[in-house]
């Protein structure tokens, strides 16, 4: 009971604390908004009506929507079925998922993402993303170094 409900709190406090600072910066900045914050990250109000750079963006918001619930369907399963001692998987399937749910909540309710993080220089700039898209990355960065080391112990163990 206690992973469970670990879980949820994780889930739910990714999930509030990206729609809290999605709202935040939607009210404080202006479309297209840069404020630099350091001399190669600022603060950079866009909307993203793809997925990652700005992918499948003529797709419109209905089917990256059901896309959203079949990935984040797909890693509960993943998450369900695997052994409680994996505590940094579940970490990371928790924080995809919170993250996922971030991203479909505005999806849903304005048929696009909002984005605001941006990393740069004078030259370059990365895409820009949010805590949503930044919770999925270290989440699944999270499931992949949890299967690293299950593999290297599995090998050392044969």
């Amino acid at each position: 009971m206690k992973r469970i409900s670990t879980a949820l709190l994780t889930v739910g406090a990714m999930v509030a604390i990206d729609q809290a600072i999605k709202i935040g910066v939607e009210q404080a900045l202006d479309y297209h908004e840069r404020i630099d914050l350091l001399p190669f990250f600022a603060l950079f109000l866009t909307h993203n009506p793809g997925i990652a750079f700005s992918m499948l963006s003529g797709w419109g918001a209905g089917p990256l929507i059901a896309l959203s619930l079949a990935v984040t369907a797909f890693v509960s399963w993943l998450w369900v079925s695997s052994p409680a001692d994996r505590i940094v998987a579940h970490f990371g399937f928790a924080l995809i998922i919170g993250g996922a749910i971030g991203n479909l909540i505005d999806r849903t309710l304005y048929g696009y993402v909002i984005d605001y993080f941006l990393f740069h220089t004078p030259g370059w700039s990365f895409a820009i993303f949010n805590l949503a898209d930044a919770a999925i990355t270290v989440g699944a960065g999270l499931v992949i170094v949890d299967e690293v080391l299950l593999w290297r112990s599995t090998r050392k163990a044969d």
